[in-house]
């Protein structure tokens, strides 16, 4: 049963003339405003409590024309789109529920005698919430919030506040999202969206969470939660789905035509708000995004019996806002990514001393040497005896691509290719590879594009470059690159796991995989 069925049942319970009086009191709450919800889950979003909301799923569930009017609920309002032509939308359901008056076309924005305003905007760039950053705002709207980066929704939240008697919410009004940018909103509402859930929500039910480092991390009630030793501020977070059904002024035969017209996986998402469906890729996406699901659906808690450890991928952060990433690979089974922050690993022996703490089975460790961070640790694994090889992306490779068709540019398109063809469920046998389920990795590996530029020797692959991708990301993708370093540390490690395990049993010196890149694995016994 949704709120306003609730009301309207209580409402019918209540004699005639107190049914009355509550008629001419609605009435009189109703006669200033200039936008009034549509029954069901419109209305329900409009008086949801929520500090955070989704409130979307079908197209046409009336997303706008909510987000617009919430405005008149509230003091200094501001709506989103990912781009500032985007909003011509927004602008013209604005003028249908307040006019132009106070309307400002140059700034996109309303503001009002009585002080409050609305304002459209976007954010195309990952890092253009700066602009908006230290403004507060007790009401912040993402339209199609699935096109927007975890960061940039993130990061505004510790400016959604307002005066004193002031609620302040935050609305992502979305369809599914239809690429790997939106992989945050299954994270942010996993109690709603996620079927394996283990404590499912109702739509419209409150969740709390505290947010750490753009995620939540789900408390049982309102109360004030601590985190390492601070107490935290706990946020209300809901989902409301919304149909097509639900808006009568857009539910007509000719637009439900048009949404079954759509290909796969879109028509899926717009006519059944599917946020499960797949995302669409990027033409010239280099890794797809099914091919790294399908990885993920082969994951299992631990690998295979008997199989050790054979390769360690390290993405150094020493010190700063990033993280230190350790990608641990039995075979073509990867565990769970280990994400350390910067601050935590400040210098070379740190980071050596936290992968030293996690080897097994004499696993090569691979480390990134991009910008000069990972040297140190690299040295520090050697002085202690550890087999650590350097990562320099920017290398230029001599390798081709597995059909001998196409070089690589450099290293770095070297790995991400080698990932991309052992996760290539066309190749013979089908793929292998068992990744596991983190949606940031799935948004890592996922991201970068490629092209591919005539060269010396034939035609060559091109590999996005980081630094546009960090900028187009608004983050550095670390779990992926630690885990494309894993990969590409040598020929998958096959070894005899029965001779391993009984060489280590009788602390003999066991057979080590002798992994030569691009000749596939040796063996041999050591004496």
């Amino acid at each position: 049963m949704s709120l306003l069925d609730d009301v309207l049942a209580r409402f019918q319970e209540l004699p005639e003339n107190e049914r009355e009086n509550v008629k001419r009191l609605a009435q009189a709450a109703v006669k200033d405003l200039r936008f009034v919800p549509l029954p069901g889950p419109q209305t329900d979003a409009y008086l949801s409590q929520a500090d955070v909301l989704l409130y979307g799923g079908q197209a046409a569930g009336g997303k706008t024309f909510l987000s617009v009017g919430l405005a008149q609920e509230h003091k200094r309002s501001i709506i989103f789109r990912r781009e500032s032509a985007q909003t011509d939308g927004l602008e013209a359901a604005g003028k249908e529920i307040y006019g132009t008056a106070g309307f400002n076309g140059t700034d996109k924005e309303w503001n009002w005698p009585d002080g409050r305003s609305l304002k459209l905007a976007g954010m195309q760039l990952a890092g253009d919430w700066n602009k908006h950053a230290g403004r507060e705002r007790d009401l912040i709207v993402y339209d199609e919030a699935g096109e927007f980066l975890r960061e940039q929704v993130a990061s505004l939240l510790a400016w959604n506040r307002g005066p004193e008697g002031q609620r302040a919410r935050v609305v992502l009004a979305s369809n599914p999202p239809r690429s790997a940018d939106g992989y945050w909103m299954q994270e942010w509402f996993a109690p709603w969206l996620d079927p394996n859930h283990p404590r499912k929500a109702d739509a419209g039910e409150l969740r709390y969470a505290i947010m750490d480092d753009g995620a939540p991390i789900w408390v049982d009630g309102p109360e004030d939660a601590w985190l390492d030793g601070k107490q935290r501020e706990v946020l209300s977070f809901t989902f409301i789905p919304a149909a097509l059904s639900d808006n009568p002024y857009r539910d007509t035969a000719e637009y439900r035509a048009k949404i079954d017209s759509l290909p796969e996986p879109l028509r899926s998402q717009l006519k059944y708000g599917d946020f499960a469906a797949g995302v669409q890729d990027e033409l010239n996406q280099c890794i797809p995004t099914e091919w790294v699901k399908e990885a993920q659906r082969r994951w299992k808690p631990q690998p295979a019996p008997h199989i050790p450890m054979c390769a360690i991928g390290v993405d150094v952060a020493q010190g700063g806002t990033d993280k230190t990433v350790i990608a641990i690979r039995y075979d073509d089974w990867f565990a769970d990514p280990i994400a350390i922050p910067g601050v935590e690993t400040p210098g070379g022996a740190d980071v050596a001393g936290r992968v030293l703490a996690k080897r097994l089975d004499n696993a090569k460790v691979i480390v990134d040497l991009g910008g000069g961070w990972g040297g140190d640790a690299q040295a520090h694994l050697v002085k202690n005896g550890v087999d650590a090889v350097g990562y320099m992306g920017v290398k230029e490779s001599v390798r081709r691509t597995r059909d001998n068709q196409l070089r690589f540019a450099n290293v770095r398109t070297e790995a991400y290719w080698l990932l991309r063809e052992a996760l290539d469920p066309t190749q013979p046998g089908g793929a292998t590879m068992a990744l596991p389920p983190d949606k940031e990795l799935l948004a890592d590996l996922t991201a970068p594009t490629f092209e591919t530029k005539s060269g010396k020797g034939g035609m060559v692959i091109h590999l996005e470059p980081k630094d546009k991708l960090v900028k187009r990301l608004g983050r550095s993708p670390d779990k992926g690159d630690a885990t494309v370093m894993c990969w590409w540390s040598g020929a998958k490690a096959v070894t005899e796991a029965t001779e391993w395990r009984k060489a280590a049993q009788s602390h003999r010196r066991p057979v080590v995989p002798n992994v030569v890149f691009g000749r596939g694995p040796t063996f041999s016994r050591k004496r």
